[in-house]
């Protein structure tokens, strides 16, 4: 899209940290170029409780105001281990008044997530995750509330300043290997979920769907995903079973 075409959509998003620190986390061309993606940052100092609810409290709101006054027609909260330290009723909260103010279709990453495993009838999944045990255990409590069963969850002790630092390619071979890690310990999965957006783990997504024939899920796909099963933006083929619709 270039500066002169209007955007027949815009799809805003409040990130963990600013794009000088971690850039959006899927660079491929997912959604058609008439979707503009804009973003405004909470600048997370860490994925502990009280960095959590610090940036929430303090910067929220601000984020908040920003993607409105820009036109944001839909409202993403981004990042599972943003979602796993508040819990599921306080973002449930957060999105209806965040819809209430601004008119706009309000969502997070961890909704759109339990919602792609409804769409594949998952009920019991494995988790492949980077994160430390404290945040894993809040990331199984999210999904267990939402109706879904955590098999096995994996762990590299990762906290954010560990998770934004990794390079593309030391998060995408982390992504294959506790990929497979989880499904080794959990092979009945129905269907397996990439945590996290810092690993760019999309690469991952349709070998592992071919290696072990279940659906998977990163979280940050499941945004575009969203306006693709609203009919907003086409599926895109090559990149999973999730964003092609199937």
């Amino acid at each position: 899209m270039n500066d002169t075409t209007k955007p027949r959509y815009i799809l805003g998003t409040v990130t963990p940290v600013g794009a000088k620190l971690h850039p959006l986390p899927q660079p491929q061309p997912l959604l058609p170029p008439d979707i503009l993606r804009i973003s405004s940052s909470i600048e997370v100092s860490d994925y502990t409780r009280d960095g959590v609810h610090e940036a929430i409290d303090q910067r929220y709101w601000n984020c908040i105001d920003e993607l409105a006054k820009q036109g944001a027609n839909s409202i993403t909260i981004a990042g599972f281990p943003i979602a796993s330290q508040l819990g599921r009723k306080r973002v449930l909260e957060l999105l209806d008044e965040t819809a209430r103010k601004t008119g706009a279709v309000a969502d997070a990453h961890a909704e759109a997530t339990v919602a792609a495993f409804q769409h594949f009838g998952a009920k019991r999944i494995a988790v492949a995750s980077r994160w430390s045990d404290p945040l894993n255990k809040l990331v199984t409590d999210y999904l267990t509330q939402a109706g879904i069963e955590v098999l096995t969850i994996t762990g590299v002790g990762q906290w954010a300043k560990q998770a934004f630092s990794m390079s593309i390619e030391e998060g995408v071979k982390l992504a294959f290997q506790l990929g497979r890690e989880a499904m080794r310990k959990a092979p009945r999965a129905d269907a397996l979920f990439l945590a996290g957006g810092a690993w760019r783990s999309l690469a991952a997504v349709p070998i592992l769907e071919e290696d072990f024939g279940i659906p998977v899920v990163t979280n940050p796909i499941t945004q575009p995903w969203r306006l693709m099963a609203a009919g907003i933006a086409p599926p895109v083929e090559g990149w999973g079973r999730l964003l092609a619709g199937k």
